[in-house]
């Protein structure tokens, strides 16, 4: 049977928007159409945003840089039909100055430890949004998006095979925005041999990641825990995905 929702939603202007929905868990699978994952929404004209907005999108939550938005504007920050968070996930922190053998290991160990305060506030918003749909996004929808991505799936009770293979689907579906990545990134002066592998998506980046949370922390719950959520916020958050919370 031709399920009711697809996992990739297409809108031109974007590559990357999916679904968090119909993923199994003990009870079933996780709810459609409840919360979103997407890259950059500044290429969307008014038909764009229309078609999200049709969707049942209310809430949209922008973990850029302000770099990001000054040279890339989002349209739904002056768009009425939704409730605007910015949010910049990775203030302050550097990949280039990231030393190991996985830079983007690195990265999330170091946002996950440096940016708890942000984490908890996306995640907060996530919890006590309105009614509707919640999408947060990023530029490529991979970095940012795919740390919130996997600390809700994780909360929601998905397995972390499922939670590696929804951050691995990134791979194919940013591969026509890597020139328009690296074109922007060599215009900041940044050396493109070297911002190359910051555009990876391995699973095994995933893994090691929540392997990290869990040794550290001991769950995705208690590490929202650790970063000042409370168990109402929790199992609000919890609520977006998962019936009957």
């Amino acid at each position: 049977m031709q399920p009711q929702y697809q996992r990739h939603l297409a809108v031109d202007g974007t590559f990357n928007i999916r679904d968090l929905g119909g993923y199994a868990i003990a009870t079933g699978e996780t709810r459609w159409r409840r919360v979103l994952r997407a890259d950059g929404l500044h290429r969307l004209d008014h038909a764009g945003m229309a078609v999200l907005t049709a969707e049942g999108v209310t809430t949209i939550i922008d973990l850029r840089h302000g770099h990001e938005l000054e040279t890339q504007p989002n349209p739904f920050s002056t768009n009425p039909a939704v409730q605007y968070h910015h949010v910049s996930l990775f203030d302050q922190l550097a990949p280039s100055a990231m030393a190991g053998d996985d830079v983007l290991y690195d990265l999330y160990v170091q946002a996950l430890t440096s940016r708890q305060g942000a984490i908890a506030q996306v995640l907060t918003v996530i919890a006590n949004a309105p009614d509707g749909v919640v999408l947060f996004h990023c530029t490529a929808g991979k970095d940012r998006t795919g740390i919130v991505s996997a600390l809700m799936l994780a909360v929601a009770g998905v397995e972390t095979a499922i939670i590696l293979e929804d951050y691995a689907m990134t791979k194919t579906r940013i591969a026509p925005m890597i020139d328009e990545i690296l074109e922007g990134a060599a215009t900041r002066g940044v050396d493109v041999e070297t911002f190359m592998p910051l555009l990876a998506c391995e699973p095994e980046t995933m893994a090691a990641t929540i392997a990290h949370v869990i040794g550290s922390y001991g769950s995705a719950e208690a590490y929202l825990e650790t970063i000042g959520l409370a168990p109402q916020t929790i199992d609000r958050l919890r609520s977006r995905l998962v019936e009957d919370v």
